[in-house]
């Protein structure tokens, strides 16, 4: 027994001794790693101290840097938070920034799933590419731009929609003193801008399928919509859901863009165009105010923190196997 001890013993040190054993190829992995590290911890989580900001009245010190400044300023608790709950638009900010964000990530994934399957049957590719690159071009373009085409469009004076309507005896539409049709607006244009980048994922996706399983599904006789239905999308739903969750962590937050530049009048579409994002730098923007600002953002990035965690649980009660982590 002693003996058989004494080997137990024996076989733990040199299992340990193997276990902490630095090989070549560890040490080439880490210095691989290293530099990815660096820029993580130099711009991701060094900058965290900043969310001390938003519980001070933070003021920057004549003759002092950033650090200093940040120690020095008076500590005011939650007060930074206040504007943002006790302003009577409150409701109406997280209404729109919620309820915008469900469509948005209801549509943001039907639509790009829908064209990506719609793309991989195209048999021309030529034509498969020229859609892709058509669709996939508004991404690229920056807000501002849009704005300018989309006023093109809906100017009250020379607006082509207004010339239109004005050819055929109809009058013309106050499109920027309305409302009443921004939330349609607002909707058609993020999904206009935004549809083709996640096609382009799901299109890659849907390409890295065996072509294994259509050849044996053909064999047996299956239909297209069968060959979609038992084969695409049960293979991309890993994809699906990891996009969704990734969508849902940013339900409090809005695409300031959007919001901002794309209804320029901001008094008049308040109540259909107004969210937290927006709502934050407009409350700022005359006072200046850093830490009503890094209150708001941090609001949102536990909310979303909070949300994101709460999507991937509940996908991992339902299938475990598709969880983001």
């Amino acid at each position: 027994m002693q003996l058989n001890k004494t080997r137990g013993d024996s076989v733990d040190k040199q299992n340990k001794v193997k276990r902490f054993k630095v090989s070549r190829d560890d040490i080439e992995l880490t210095l691989l790693a290293l530099p990815t590290t660096i820029w993580y911890l130099v711009f991701s989580f060094f900058p965290m101290i900043g969310i001390l900001i938003a519980f001070k009245d933070f003021r920057m010190m004549p003759g002092k840097g950033f650090i200093a400044s940040l120690i020095s300023s008076e500590w005011v608790g939650l007060t930074n938070f206040e504007f943002l709950f006790k302003t009577p638009d409150a409701l109406i900010i997280l209404r729109n920034t919620v309820c915008y964000n469900v469509i948005f990530i209801i549509l943001g994934t039907v639509i790009p799933v829908a064209l990506a399957i719609a793309i991989n049957q195209l048999y021309s590719k030529k034509l498969a590419k020229t859609c892709q690159t058509a669709m996939f071009l508004p991404h690229f373009l920056s807000w501002v731009v849009v704005s300018y085409f989309l006023f093109a469009f809906l100017s009250y004076d020379k607006g082509i929609i207004n010339q239109l309507l004005s050819s055929m005896g109809q009058s013309s539409v106050q499109w920027y003193m309305d409302p009443k049709y921004w939330p349609y607006i607002i909707v058609f244009m993020h999904i206009w801008k935004s549809v083709g980048y996640g096609m382009v994922v799901y299109l890659a996706a849907i390409t890295g399928i065996d072509q294994t399983y259509y050849e044996a599904a053909i064999i047996d006789g299956a239909t297209k919509w069968q060959q979609i239905r038992y084969i695409t999308i049960p293979l991309i739903k890993p994809i699906i859901i990891i996009m969704f969750i990734m969508a849902v962590g940013g339900i409090f937050r809005s695409d300031f863009g959007l919001f901002y530049q794309l209804p320029r009048n901001a008094g008049a579409l308040f109540n259909a165009t107004a969210t937290i994002d927006t709502y934050v730098y407009r409350a700022i923007e005359g006072t200046g105010s850093m830490a009503m600002s890094s209150a708001a953002a941090f609001f949102q990035s536990v909310i979303g923190f909070i949300t994101i965690v709460t999507a991937n649980t509940i996908v991992k009660k339902i299938d475990g196997e598709n969880g983001l982590f």
